[in-house]
């Protein structure tokens, strides 16, 4: 299985980082761009008996390493059967 985290900054804390690409985004023409926000993108693979076993996992793995859930929302999905190219 394959799990895809996303670790995003939450709405309420300040992301100096996504400011400063939305500026660029701006200042190269994309003027549509109303707002950036910089997280980070995890994939795992692991083992599991189930997709539900596999949450569970994930889950306990952002709550005590991957996410600092002070400042940071985070989401996940598992894929149980991924593709070759993945």
């Amino acid at each position: 299985m394959i799990a895809r985290v996303i670790v995003a900054p939450k709405p309420v804390v300040n992301d100096p980082q996504g400011a400063t690409v939305h500026r660029a985004l701006t200042s190269l023409g994309f003027s549509e761009v109303s707002g950036v926000r910089v997280g980070k993108y995890v994939e795992i693979q692991l083992a599991a008996g189930s997709v539900l076993e596999a949450s569970a996992r994930v889950e306990a793995m952002c709550r005590e390493l991957l996410a600092n859930q002070v400042i940071e929302d985070f989401r996940f999905e598992i894929d149980p059967e991924p593709s070759a190219q993945g």
